[in-house]
């Protein structure tokens, strides 16, 4: 939380952050990071190269010359990916997750960029994530056959039991995944949703690639001869290139959730504090769905 002070050219705000010690190469650890009280100008050197890191959150609109958001807002000089909430009988948190950028990831790459049909075969990889489960449960609404991979037993039994997936495996349990997937797919793989990009990389939705982030040299993609002769798709895509169709995805969204056809879980840590922790969980798995760090309760 922060209080604000509107100044010439830049925006004032003293607030707990969390810094980083020194330069980080590789994988975070929480030692790398502190939570400091402080003073932040918003602003960059002038001639400066870098951009600011960017996030997502759900605040309320405290004060605002846009039409659009009176009286409720802090200063915002670009619109692009803020969105008013409209639909309050939803949990807030929901759009930091299945309302927000993952819920919209999910929908597009799913429905515009995998175009599914039913009955067809899907593996989602990290699938326990707060996209991979909405993966899993649009291709179940549609019809298909869905398998997902995760890292511990408990997440596996929640894409069966709370998801309703078809099947799922432990990968790390596995010591051969060509013979893993042969065994849930024998007639093969119709749409593979990736997410991690490790050695657990037909149709390819490429989402994210978890194990690759930190990596100083990111590792290739093998075998790409399969992509000529199973005459594979494989397609990246960003989520900010869909944001005009945010309405159309929550009227599709909203009635999934208020009828109970789509579930969600989220892993929420309380307080500023224990950012650090969570964002260092993330890339060992300790998660299980959303990660978000509530600030503050009203």
């Amino acid at each position: 939380m922060a209080t604000s002070v509107v100044v010439v050219g830049e925006e004032v705000m003293r607030n707990k952050q969390v810094i980083f010690k020194d330069y980080v190469s590789g994988f975070l650890k929480e030692s790398d990071m502190q939570v400091i009280n402080g003073t932040l100008k918003l602003k960059l050197p002038e001639g400066s190269n870098g951009t600011p890191l960017t996030g997502f959150r759900v605040a309320k609109v405290l004060d605002s010359r846009h039409s659009n958001f009176k009286k409720e807002y802090s200063v915002i000089t670009e619109l692009e990916g803020v969105f008013k909430i409209q639909h309050t009988d939803v949990p807030l948190s929901y759009y930091t997750g299945i309302l927000g950028m993952p819920g919209l990831s999910a929908y597009v790459s799913f429905y515009k960029v995998c175009s599914p049909k039913k009955g067809e075969y899907v593996f989602i990889s990290a699938a326990s994530g707060a996209v991979g489960q909405l993966v899993g449960q649009f291709a179940k609404l549609m019809g298909c056959y869905v398998v997902g991979s995760a890292g511990n037993k408990e997440k596996v039994d929640f894409l069966k039991r709370k998801f309703g997936f078809d099947d799922a495996f432990n990968y790390k349990e596995e010591t051969d995944l060509d013979a893993a997937l042969k065994r849930y797919f024998p007639e093969g793989i119709d749409i593979y949703f990736e997410n991690v990009g490790e050695k657990c990389l037909m149709l390819i939705s490429v989402c994210g690639l978890v194990s690759q982030y930190n990596l100083d040299q990111p590792e290739g993609v093998q075998n790409l001869m399969c992509l000529i002769y199973k005459r594979i798709h494989m397609k990246g895509f960003v989520v900010s290139d869909y944001y005009n169709i945010y309405p159309k995805f929550l009227d599709v969204m909203l009635p999934y959730i208020r009828e109970g056809k789509i579930m969600y879980v989220k892993d929420i840590a309380e307080g500023l504090e224990s950012g650090p922790a969570a964002l260092v969980g993330l890339y060992s798995g300790r998660n299980v769905g959303k990660q978000v760090v509530l600030i503050a309760r009203e």
